[in-house]
This record gives structure tokens, C-alpha cells and sequence, in this order.
């Protein structure tokens, strides 16, 4: 499995930043393992009251806790149509980035965040697909 290490933060159509590929990106690649910091149940409602709202995972096999996703983790933007997608690693407190299908250079690289690649689930946010 190729490792890529070309992915760089950037001004999204979809608004806000997010995560583009400076090389062509093969199906099946990891794009990015982002360590993750857990929170409790209890910290998890306290992100509520804060600019973090928009930008936690939920995270553990119930959902309860919260994950804050360091290195790119937090500027992958979503798309119902998305060309990669994320594993959690519960053991290793990781979140994995793998390319879904192939992504041509310079394109941005978006994922569901509702974890299933394929759902459709109604957003908090309105969705900008670019």
C-alpha cells in the first residue's frame, strides 16, 4: 500500500480550508494516520460551548467519547460523494485517511463524516459540494 506524503492545507470551494494532493493518489492508499486526543463523555458536552463544536469525532465502539483529530485530520471537508475515507483505531488512538478511489493531483481530497462513506445522513452544517 503506497504512503502519501504530499497533502497540504489550502482555501476550499466548499468553504473554509481543506486537504489537497500536491501527486495523483492511488485507490487504497493511505493518505494520513492523525494520532487522536480522547475525551470523555463528560468533556465531550463541554465542546459543545466551544469554537471546537464543528470539528470533534465521535469516538469508541458506543460513540460516547470524543476524539479532537491532530495533523490534517480536522480540514478534510465533507461530501456525499466523498473520494476517500476514515478508520478509527480505538487501541492505537488513531484515525486512518485511506483514498476510496483514485484522486488526481491538485484535487481536494473530502470524506462523509458521517463514517459511512456511502451515507447520506442530513448535515449540521449546509453542504457545498464543489
Amino acid at each position: 500500500m503506497q504512503r502519501i506524503d504530499s497533502v497540504y492545507f489550502a482555501e476550499s470551494a466548499r468553504g473554509g480550508r481543506g486537504v489537497f494532493t500536491a501527486n495523483a493518489i492511488d485507490a487504497g492508499s493511505v493518505i494520513e494516520i492523525c494520532p487522536v486526543i480522547v475525551l470523555s463523555k463528560k468533556d465531550r458536552r463541554r465542546i459543545h460551548e466551544t469554537k471546537l463544536h464543528d470539528y470533534y469525532f465521535l469516538w469508541g465502539e458506543e460513540e460516547k467519547k470524543a476524539a479532537i483529530i491532530l495533523g490534517f485530520g480536522f480540514l478534510y471537508n465533507h461530501s456525499y460523494q466523498p473520494n476517500a475515507e476514515y478508520v478509527p483505531n480505538y487501541n492505537d488512538k488513531t484515525l486512518t485517511f485511506y483514498a476510496k478511489e483514485p484522486i488526481a493531483a491538485g484535487e481536494e481530497i473530502t470524506v462523509n463524516y458521517s463514517g459511512d462513506p456511502e451515507g447520506n445522513h442530513k448535515m449540521w452544517f449546509e453542504v457545498k459540494e464543489a
